[in-house]
């Protein structure tokens, strides 16, 4: 008897415990949705939100001030595109070998492989980027800039793989054995069957770790910061250098700007504009991943 009402007081600490730190995060995430929201509120007191959303040019620390986030914009989808272009033909590949082909012993070494990858700091990722990658693609395209997008794009294509990948595998996986048997039963190779029964089959959940990993490259920092530039530039050529709405926080937070300036108010505008763009992404990811389970 006292064995069960101990159980019943562990039991019911345990679900306290676990409630106050769900509450607990609900309450960080409601104070960061807070604090983007009133200084973007405070931002657009001194600036036209039509002006933030139509103008073709970001220079709010110029002589001339002019506020239109699309040079921002561009910049961040560019780098976020090119990652992703680079990233998923390798992670689907590699994500039929490792569920498909690839022995147990190969699976259970090259995946940890692969999410290692995120352990890495983005810094060293970034001067890999600038110090590397840059030099090596100027012998192939001489006219690439020192700063460019298209350096950071392949190397933020590279950090994304545990997205791409890794999670992409575990859909494939999670694809029940009866389909590929009925496909041999049928005549199929293991190539085709991979290709038509098991790739279609787990198209949702491939597609929601792509999208997780355009949203992880739109809201990388150090990367974009240390090889891409912070130059606003309005265009949608790679080869030029680029500035994204992360690195232009990064270029304000560190500079002399006057505290509740409407310069230093930007950064919530640019902050909250992010937040909303990833939690759609991100929204509809976990959307497309229920679909998957609701299939199985």
């Amino acid at each position: 008897m006292k064995g069960l009402r101990y159980k019943k007081v562990v039991d019911r600490v345990v679900t306290v415990l676990l409630f106050t730190t769900a509450l607990f995060t609900v309450f960080i995430t409601a104070g960061i949705v807070y604090v983007l929201l009133s200084d973007t509120i405070e931002f657009f007191k001194h600036v036209s939100i039509i002006e933030f959303l139509t103008e073709r040019e970001w220079t709010p620390v110029f002589a001339i001030k002019k506020f239109g986030i699309a040079p921002l914009i561009t910049g961040t989808f560019l780098i976020a595109g090119i990652a992703i272009l680079f990233s998923a033909p390798i992670g689907i590949l590699l994500a039929i070998y490792l569920s498909e082909f690839a022995p147990g012993a190969v699976r259970e070494t090259v995946k940890p492989i692969i999410e290692f990858l995120e352990a890495i700091p983005t810094v060293v990722y970034g001067y890999f980027a600038l110090l590397f990658v840059t030099p090596n693609l100027q012998k192939i395209i001489p006219e690439l800039q020192g700063f460019n997008g298209l350096s950071p794009g392949i190397v933020l294509g590279i950090m994304i793989l545990p997205y791409t990948a890794s999670m992409s595998e575990d859909a494939l996986r999670s694809v029940p054995q009866e389909l590929r048997e009925a496909a041999y039963a049928l005549g199929a190779s293991k190539l085709k069957t991979a290709l038509t029964v098991v790739l279609p089959s787990a198209f949702s959940g491939v597609i929601a770790a792509f999208i997780l990993g355009i949203s992880r490259a739109l809201g990388e920092t150090m990367v974009v910061a240390i090889a891409a530039g912070i130059y606003p530039n309005l265009t949608l050529n790679p080869l030029e250098p680029l500035e994204t709405i992360t690195a232009y926080i990064v270029q304000i937070s560190l500079g002399d700007l006057p505290f509740g300036s409407v310069e230093y108010l930007s950064i919530f505008a640019v902050g909250f504009t992010l937040f909303i763009i990833t939690l759609i992404f991100n929204t509809l990811a976990l959307w497309l991943k229920s679909k998957l389970r609701e299939v199985y």
